[in-house]
């Protein structure tokens, strides 16, 4: 498990819009905590600390630790509403969870070791059918990423979610063998083949050709010799 990212946090006594302009205004976020069968608990956090957190990668995977008054809340971001004109946030959901919690998330895939597969290495091409994979996972086993090696796949070669080994405790939301990505044969080649093919098939025509036109002169050769 990744490390909880610490976040110190206000109280805010009421709710509403008015609060929560206001609360823009001193150049800090709403915010709502809720979830784990407990009440909801309104807050706020520093703008700026926010805007960076949600500048970094992963936002909506990491685990925040948010103190409130010396109350820690174990919680993931769920929601995120930004200005349209600004992309400055305007509110955040942190959902609260135990143990016991199973979520589902979209990991991000990577591809590792392109320059050992054999098919790449003759020209093939990477085919991602999926960038993401959508998991269900305990909030406390996380993976940032899932990583897929590349060693020793050739044209033709697929990968299926079956193939990928996966965090403990984390599975596919679905029981299909669904396809990755692929190994799929470079255009340029595909093209080559189809002249090929065209250039013998024209060979072959002439060589008929020219084969009646040997029959043809014996033929001729015989009439003269009965003459």
């Amino acid at each position: 498990m990744a490390e909880a990212i610490n976040i110190t946090a206000e109280a805010r006594d009421r709710a509403g819009k008015g609060v929560a302009r206001a609360a823009r205004r001193e150049g800090k976020v709403p915010a709502v905590i809720y979830g784990d069968k407990q009440d909801a608990v309104t807050i706020s956090v520093d703008g700026k600390e926010l805007t960076r957190l949600i500048n970094n990668p992963g936002f909506f995977t990491h685990v925040f630790a948010v103190d409130v008054a010396g109350n820690k809340h174990q919680v993931l971001a769920r929601d995120l509403q930004l200005d349209p004109v600004t992309d400055r946030p305007l509110h955040v959901d942190f959902l609260r969870f135990n143990e016991n919690t199973k979520i589902v998330l979209e990991i991000p895939v990577i591809f590792a070791n392109e320059e050992d597969s054999p098919g790449l290495k003759r020209g093939g091409v990477l085919n991602i059918v999926r960038r993401e994979i959508e998991l269900r996972c305990s909030p406390l086993n996380i993976p940032q990423d899932i990583k897929i090696d590349l060693t020793g796949l050739d044209i033709g070669d697929s990968i299926h979610i079956s193939m990928l080994d996966l965090p403990n405790g984390a599975e596919p939301i679905t029981d299909r063998d669904f396809t990755v990505a692929t190994v799929a044969a470079p255009t340029i080649m595909e093209e080559i083949e189809v002249e090929t093919e065209g250039e013998e098939g024209e060979e072959g025509e002439e060589g008929v050709e020219g084969e009646e036109g040997v029959e043809g002169e014996e033929g001729d050769a015989d009439d003269d010799s009965d003459d």
